[in-house]
């Protein structure tokens, strides 16, 4: 059943062909099924679409094999759209079709530039406060020029460690509240971080109020969320995972 609160825009972008080729670095690499990360990918985008986020597909970067993971390539705040510059510098190329698409909504574009790096997975918005990861795909150059570009914001750099991004080891929900994996994170640094009791449930996705998309393979944090009131939506998202993707990485939210 479809939201009746509409949420705003996601900006999405479909598996291209060479996606088993994709970069993995703290997990093994395991065969990639392209048809069935194709139509998880579909039901990915078919559960925004019923919680009331208009679709909007990035132009295909096919030559890039972790395109998909869009997230990566543009961090939005408000009216803002910042252009990543990934740490990884095979991700550069993925960057020019995100910026078309922040462009036709109507957003202000900035952009990192050299020396500074930055992945959009690296930064997690609560309120006003901006978390921002910093390690092999953002470094401090990059997070001190995401913070001069947001101007008021607080912006508080977290040192992770075993993970790919930030928001690999942690996420926000709806009221704010931080659960994830402390052990990835330099903990010193936050107010408070709810443990989750499998990998995967440090990815949630905030879609509607009191509403989170999460993996399928988080099925008991996702009874303990459930169980705090919230709706919770599942999607099986197996092989973006063998590639260290999660739900966060395969869109960008723009209210």
């Amino acid at each position: 059943m479809e939201d009746r609160h509409r949420a705003g825009t996601a900006l999405v972008r479909r598996p291209g062909p060479r996606l088993a080729d994709g970069i993995v670095t703290h997990i093994d690499r395991r065969p990639v099924d392209a048809a069935l990360a194709a139509r998880q990918h579909a039901a990915y985008v078919g559960s925004l679409r019923a919680a009331g986020w208009r679709i909007r597909e990035v132009a295909p970067a096919d030559a890039h094999p972790d395109a998909v993971f869009v997230e990566d390539a543009v961090v939005v705040c408000g009216d803002l759209a910042v252009l990543g510059r990934s740490g990884e510098a095979r991700r550069r190329g993925e960057v020019p079709g995100a910026e078309r698409a922040v462009r036709d909504l109507g957003l202000r574009v900035e952009r990192i530039k050299e020396p500074g790096t930055l992945d959009g997975g690296d930064v997690l918005r609560v309120g006003d406060t901006v978390y921002v990861g910093r390690g092999a795909r953002t470094n401090e150059e990059g997070i001190c020029q995401l913070a001069h570009l947001l101007g008021g914001r607080r912006v508080v750099p977290v040192d992770t460690s075993g993970c790919l991004h930030l928001k690999s080891a942690l996420s926000a929900l709806p009221d704010g509240s931080l659960i994830g994996l402390p052990d990835l994170v330099d903990t010193s640094v936050l107010p408070c971080l709810s443990v989750v009791p499998e990998p995967a449930g440090a990815h949630v996705v905030v879609i509607g109020p009191e509403h989170v998309l999460m993996s399928a393979s988080a099925p008991r944090t996702a009874a303990r969320l459930a169980a705090d009131g919230l709706r919770v939506t599942s999607v099986d998202i197996s092989e973006f995972e063998a590639l260290e993707g999660c739900v966060s990485c395969l869109s960008v939210l723009v209210p």
